[in-house]
């Protein structure tokens, strides 16, 4: 049968992976990659996202050297049997169910542990038993981690006597201004597999074989560990400062303000969240940076991701079907096609632009913009899940579906968030500059200058309003319903309005 050989996914790039450990491979272990084309037949991925997973994998290869087989196939089954060679096989945990099924159903593989990530699922699951498995607050699992992996921490109390800064990090961005006055995040050089791999996706697209959305300009995200870490250090060194007071906030013309750009390097295995929190931390520590940005950024990672992620397996298979709010529409074609240029409305324009554009944004404007927007429309949440997790570089499923079924659509009823997280029009003018010379006026409910999102908020709240109108978080505004004297004009706009582009 000859030795063990080692698979490597395209998410599990990093030094992390390779080190020596419960299930990890020696030192001299022979390694192999698949890069399996049919992947990218099954569903319309941006452009970006195939160039940024492919040139990381390529890269990492090259990397590698003789140490590793790296073969091109049309399936990973096809692939794993040429390297492989009917050697026995280890790999760690892979992050979705599909790869997972995969991995188990081959006889010679063997699935060790997942690592990139902070705590183990099995400790996780005994922490949300203990919660009683149902309603398992972000807040509380956050603290759990800190405490765990002691971050923040003075003793037993949280730095600063505070374990949330949400409150400060929550700040409208600087009036009059177009930009935040930060220094620019870390960009790469493309180089020559950059070069062969859109030379390749070219060939794809031109034989018909694929197909995709979105633009593939410079490649603008980390596709080796060298430019990850230097990715990392910019953002520790000059923009972890500015972060937290702005993290929620918008601008038009900086659409990546003081974030730091580094989910899909996270998300490539290529850094480790365990070195993330903890240099930031340590940039707190030596005085170079506010206790409010470090925590809103060691939340973000620590908190947020590792919540993600563990709910992903916690919850099973079957959530990603949740759909408690009973949302069927379909997503229309100019959504599908990223057109931002078939919508009028400046805040829709301008984030689904900069998806097209570079197959990113930041967390709010995909809450509050596009996530909101779908949750009014009553779309199919699986098909907004699906969408998410093919046009962003960071998107993979295990990170999109608790997100977007989760936090996003409120298809689970309540799960994972205590309200659906949607708004009208006053949000987005106060938390952006975004508004100002819109055709639509944030405080219009109907007539030709009513905001699609002020309009679209008051008719989700009446279409859920038995629902709603029972959860202590949104009683409120679904009270107010009955003092719009004009509901049933929004009602008929809003029908009329349909699904076209706002």
């Amino acid at each position: 049968m000859g030795s063990t050989v080692h698979w490597l996914f395209g998410d599990q790039l990093g030094p992390h992976f390779l080190a020596p450990g419960e299930h990890g491979p020696g030192r001299d272990t022979p390694l192999l990659m698949v890069e399996a084309r049919s992947v990218f037949r099954r569903r319309r991925f941006h452009r970006a996202k195939a160039h940024l997973v492919l040139s990381a994998m390529r890269h990492r290869a090259a990397e590698l050297g003789d140490r590793v087989a790296y073969v091109r196939a049309d399936t990973y089954r096809e692939g794993l049997d040429r390297a492989a060679r009917g050697r026995p096989v280890t790999v760690h945990h892979p992050t979705s169910y599909a790869a997972l099924r995969l991995v188990r159903s081959l006889s010679r593989v063997t699935v060790g542990p997942a690592r990139g990530f902070l705590v183990p699922t099995d400790d996780f699951a005994a922490w949300a038993d203990g919660h009683g498995g149902g309603r398992l607050r972000q807040e509380d699992f956050y603290r759990w981690v800190r405490r765990r992996h002691e971050l923040l921490m003075d003793a037993d109390s949280p730095a600063g006597g505070r374990w949330n800064f949400d409150h400060d990090n929550r700040q409208p961005p600087p009036r009059e201004a177009d930009t935040l006055p930060v220094p620019a995040p870390y960009r790469p050089r493309e180089d020559e597999i950059d070069e062969e791999v859109r030379h390749d996706l070219d060939r794809w697209e031109k034989d018909g074989d694929v197909s995709f959305v979105g633009r593939d300009g410079p490649r603008l995200f980390p596709a080796t560990r060298t430019e990850a870490r230097a990715a990392l250090k910019r953002f520790l060194a000059r923009r972890l400062g500015s972060f937290g007071p702005y993290e929620d906030a918008m601008l038009a013309a900086d659409p990546v303000m003081s974030h730091s750009l580094l989910s899909s390097s996270l998300n490539l295995g290529l850094l480790d969240p365990v070195e993330c929190v903890e240099r930031a931390e340590a940039e707190w520590r030596a005085g170079r940076a506010p206790l409010g940005s470090v925590e809103g950024f060691v939340r973000q990672i620590a908190g947020w991701r590792e919540y993600v992620w563990q709910l992903y397996w916690y919850f099973g298979e079957e959530y990603r079907r949740s759909n408690e709010l009973r949302h069927t529409a379909p997503l229309p074609d100019w959504w599908n096609e990223l057109d931002a240029d078939a919508v009028r409305a400046r805040c829709l324009h301008t984030v689904l632009a900069q998806v097209r554009d570079t197959g990113w944004t930041h967390h709010i404007p995909r809450l509050m913009v596009l996530g909101s927007h779908a949750l009014q429309r009553g779309w199919d949440p699986a098909a907004v899940t699906d969408w998410f997790h093919r046009c962003f570089v960071d998107g993979y499923d295990w990170v999109m579906v608790p997100n977007v079924v989760g936090m996003s659509q409120y298809a689970d009823g309540g799960r994972m968030t205590t309200k659906p997280y949607t708004s009208g029009g006053a949000y987005l003018h106060r938390m952006s500059d975004l508004c100002g010379p819109c055709r639509y006026r944030p405080g219009d409910r109907t007539g030709e200058h009513a905001c699609p999102y002020t309009a679209g908020y008051w008719t989700f709240l009446d279409r859920h309003r038995e629902r709603l109108g029972h959860n202590h978080r949104t009683a409120r505004p679904v009270r107010q319903l009955d003092r719009l004297t004009d509901l049933a004009d929004v009602r008929r706009q809003e029908r009329a309005r349909g699904d076209a582009p706002p």
